[in-house]
Order: structure tokens, then sequence, then C-alpha cells
């Protein structure tokens, strides 16, 4: 599996429609975020984008055609799909050494079951090997996107409240699960981190905790008030990290991330949480680019400038996402790599 930073053909999305996940304004805020992270995408890289319906087709070619230039660089996907969440039913992409590319189509469940249906955004993987004759591999394991991130050198990191969930994979044990990460991902060695953030409603994702940014350097975010709800988790992850070795077994280069405000005020989410898993952690690396949510003015330029330190050939493109994270997810959340296409 590559690291995300290398060079991608293009980036999956799929137009928000998912009323319950955004109900009454919320879709259009919602929206407003997610032209703006088309916009920048597109401008690094082709945006292959799914138009699930014919009011997800109006709202979307309505909103890109006042964007100078941007249609040109949009492929549209006419297909069926349940909701946004595109880097969890997305394909997993892995490369051999000569540069060749298949597809992981991986089952996914909707975290567990939690939001049926879920079988449209399933087909997806398979649709893109179809369409674009990518060699597909059936794991037969329940495994999204955004439950794994990994240096590009055979490390992965992954949480244990994920992966270790019984709604994922009950037949299968954490030795088990560990040999389907090597085999099928290509993978050397799993650094199990333990619990993922508050308001996260899919068990623990581990791209709103911990988060590779180059093969031995790690951003890992951390709450500084003890009573912060998150405080205890980020802590314990935090020391796991501290003691990780790298594949030649060198430690790696922690990078700690200030926690941005999570909790919701005067309301609740759809699924009934007072907390969002709000992160600096669920950025995307487009092609040369950083694409970057922002949530919280006391630590957004902070954590920008500790962007900028750690990809001075980037630029680094932040994008306001806290109508995006009601929703429980952000940036990378809504986004695939692919290879091939």
């Amino acid at each position: 599996m590559p690291a995300e930073w290398e060079t991608h053909s293009g980036t999956l999305l799929s137009w928000p429609v998912n009323e319950e996940t955004w109900p009454g304004k919320r879709l259009d805020r919602v929206e407003a975020v997610f032209i703006q992270i088309v916009e920048a995408i597109a401008s690094c890289e082709t945006v292959h984008l799914i138009l699930s319906n014919e009011e997800a087709a109006k709202r979307a070619t309505s909103k890109i055609k006042q964007i100078q230039g941007l249609e040109d660089k949009i492929v549209y996907h006419r297909i069926p799909g349940n909701d946004l969440w595109a880097r969890d039913f997305g394909p997993i992409f892995v490369k051999d050494g000569r540069g060749n590319v298949a597809l992981n189509d991986c089952g996914y469940n909707a975290w567990g079951g939690k939001y049926p249906p879920f079988s449209d955004d399933d087909a997806v993987p398979s649709y893109f090997a179809n369409k674009y004759k990518i060699k597909k591999f059936t794991p037969g394991i329940i495994l999204e996107g955004g439950s794994v991130d990994t240096n590009g050198k055979g490390v992965l990191l992954t949480t244990e409240s994920v992966l270790l969930n019984p709604n994922r994979n009950p037949h299968l044990s954490k030795a088990e699960i560990e040999q389907y990460l090597i085999e099928w991902l290509g993978m050397e060695k799993i650094i199990w981190l333990k619990d993922g953030l508050a308001g996260d409603d899919t068990d623990g994702h581990i791209d709103d905790i911990s988060r590779f940014v180059n093969e031995n350097t790690i951003i890992t975010m951390v709450a500084t008030d003890e009573n912060d709800i998150n405080y205890a988790a980020l802590q314990e992850n935090l020391e796991i990290l501290k003691s990780a070795n790298d594949q030649f077994g060198k430690p790696f280069k922690i990078v700690e991330i200030p926690m941005p405000v999570t909790k919701v005020e005067g309301e609740k989410t759809v699924d009934g949480s007072e907390f969002v898993p709000a992160s600096y952690a669920n950025f995307y690396y487009a092609n040369g680019a950083v694409i970057l949510p922002v949530y919280d003015k006391r630590f957004d330029d902070k954590v920008i400038k500790i962007f900028e330190e750690l990809h001075p050939d980037h630029k680094i493109i932040p994008i306001p996402c806290a109508d995006l994270v009601w929703g429980q997810g952000s940036i990378h959340c809504i986004t695939q790599q692919l290879y091939g296409v």
C-alpha cells in the first residue's frame, strides 16, 4: 500500500446527498465546504466525483459551473451511492515493485452496520475495477480506509477499537487480522493504538488520531486540558508511539498537534453525541498540497505553521470544516486516492 503522499492519478469523492447525515439546512452548509475541498484538490489532480442521484447531479453541476475551469478537472460517475464517506467505502490500492497497481475490494458495513443501507457504497471498488480494467483482490475482510495509515515502507498504524471491534470481523483474532494486513496491504509491521476520539461513530479511526507525514515521522493529536474527554486516550496513544519503532527498528519522530474543541454546544449530532471528531489529523495529501481542516482559532495558525514546516515542498490549503465534521467526519474521511484511473 503506497503512502498517501505518493503521486495519485486522481481523488475519489461523492457529492453529499444523505439528509439523515445532514438534516435541514446543514446539507446546504456542508455543500459549501465540499465545493471548497473539490476546488482545492482539483488544483492539484483530477477529481472523480460520484453523483448518486439526479438531485446530486443537478446541485453539483450547478455549483461547479460557477467556478471557472473547475468542470474540466472533474470526471463524473453517475452511479448509486448512500453517503459521502469515500475514504471508507472506496478502493484501497496497492502497487508492486514495478509500479503496477491493483485494488483491494474490502467489505464495507457502515462501521458495524450503524447506518443502513450501505450496499451501493460497498459496490464502488468493483465499479472502478471494472470501468478501468484494474486488477481486483477480494480479501474477504471488513476494512475501512480510514482505519489504516501507512508510511509506504511497510509500517501501518491502526487502532484496536476499530479493527478488533466485534462489529467488523468477529470471527478473526488480532493475529489473524494482522495477517490480512500483511498479505493484502504488503505490511511488515503493525502499530496498534488503543481508542479513538469521543463522538467518532467509526469507533475510533486512526485518521482522526495519528498520521504518517513521512516515512519516519508521525503527527499525533494531544489534548492539553486534563479534563478534556479525549485526554486519557490520546496520552495512552502518545506513549505507545514514543516506544514504537520503524521497519528498521529505529524510533519515529513524534510531532504533537493540539486538539481543537470537539464538544457541540447547545445541540447533539445526528447520532446523538455531544462531541464531534474534530481533528487536524484528518488532512488529505493531494499532489503537491496538503488539504488541511481547521476548526479552532486558538490553534489553527499554530497547526498551519507546523504543517508548513513539515511539508516545505507542499502548499498548505486550510479549509474551515466545522460544518463538515458535524456529520462525524472531515476532509480525509471524504477522500480516497486513486491510481491507474
